[in-house]
């Protein structure tokens, strides 16, 4: 539907970002972020972890 974010598109949004929190907020609006994609992957290995696990035990059962 959408083509890929170009350089324009990209500037816009971060102009659009710069005026909504200023200067000082992006960096802990991004460190925030970072951290919450980290614990999301956390997360999604875990689940990985478990299913496979539970895969490996119903495989050795029947």
């Amino acid at each position: 539907m959408f083509g890929p974010i170009g350089f324009q598109e990209l500037m816009l949004i971060l102009l659009v970002l710069l005026l909504l929190f200023g200067g000082r907020q992006i960096p802990r609006l991004a460190r925030n972020l970072g951290k919450s994609l980290n614990e999301f992957s956390l997360g999604r290995r875990e689940v990985d972890d478990v299913s496979a696990e539970a895969a490996a035990t119903e495989e050795a059962a029947g």
